[in-house]
């Protein structure tokens, strides 16, 4: 099973920027991140397909995050910018089975121990 170590978050202003990282133990196959808000449902923020570097994204995060894969790395990335208070949420990184669209993965098994993120107005 593969093992993800998050790093990265913390807090910031809106209108700022935070990077998280996620690193694979292994060979992964597709990575996103997954958030969870306070009171609110698990949702699926964004998610790479590792072979080709195809990607998905939630629509309330499109245009201000990027997933990326660190060249030769089992590393993702996750530029947030320009961050909103409702961005605050603890990310999991996730892998799973296939990459939606809509930034969400199927097939989770295996998650990542969560690191926080809190956006102040």
């Amino acid at each position: 099973q593969v093992q993800l170590t998050e790093s990265g978050g913390g807090s910031v202003q809106a209108g700022g920027s935070l990077r998280l990282s996620c690193e694979a133990s292994d060979w992964p196959t597709h990575l996103g991140w997954v958030r969870q808000g306070p009171q609110k449902e698990r949702e699926g923020v964004a998610c790479i397909r590792l072979a080709d570097f195809r990607t998905g994204y939630a629509d309330d995060v499109k245009g201000r995050f990027t997933i990326s894969r660190e060249a030769s790395k089992n590393t993702v990335n996750l530029q947030m910018n320009n961050v909103k208070p409702d961005d605050t949420a603890t990310y999991y990184c996730a892998h799973g089975r296939h990459c939606r669209a809509d930034g969400s993965l199927e097939r989770i098994d295996a998650w990542g121990q969560g690191t926080q993120v809190a956006v102040s107005s």
